[in-house]
């Protein structure tokens, strides 16, 4: 198309782009039409199963303000519970994370925190339902933006445990 521009990527994405590069990642953020905010509205905008969205969950844990991030299966719900004793010493417990939290810890907006690239390196931990499926889906660092990977590169890249962190 004659004078059509090409709109430069978010910020978020051009920080996950680098660090997937970085990684030797064979797979770039893709730019959805719609957003995906949530986990049902990425499966469905990429044709996937709901599980094989990996949601990107934030805690504050308190009193130390750390930012504790659980990487879910998009059909599974967190229970913290499970997650406290693998994230908090003595004297610390989580508590919700606002969206000022999530923006200044992550240096991304809720709805497009992605699994890596944060502003702050957080406490993570990986759901272990996750390890279902070949192929996941991680938002990518804005609510149009997702990228593929496996389960097995997210414990990779990351660095993180997997952990059985999900309500039965």
């Amino acid at each position: 198309m004659c004078g059509a521009q090409v709109k430069p990527l978010p910020e978020g994405v051009r920080r996950v782009a680098a660090a997937l590069q970085g990684h030797g990642a064979g797979h770039e953020p893709v730019m959805l039409d719609d957003a995906a905010r949530t986990a049902q509205q990425a499966a469905d905008a990429l044709g996937v199963a709901l599980g094989q969205i990996a949601k990107s969950i934030i805690f504050r844990r308190l009193p130390d303000d750390a930012a504790v991030l659980v990487i879910t299966s998009g059909d599974r719900r967190v229970d913290e519970a499970k997650v406290a004793p693998l994230v908090c010493a003595p004297g610390q417990s989580l508590g919700r994370a606002d969206a000022a939290f999530v923006k200044a810890a992550t240096g991304f907006s809720i709805g497009g925190v992605a699994p890596l690239a944060h502003a702050h390196p957080p406490v993570t931990l990986i759901d272990a339902e996750l390890f279902r499926f070949d192929v996941i889906w991680a938002a990518a660092g804005h609510p149009h933006a997702v990228f593929r990977l496996t389960p097995a590169e997210l414990r990779a890249w990351t660095g993180a445990p997997v952990a059985d962190v999900t309500a039965r």
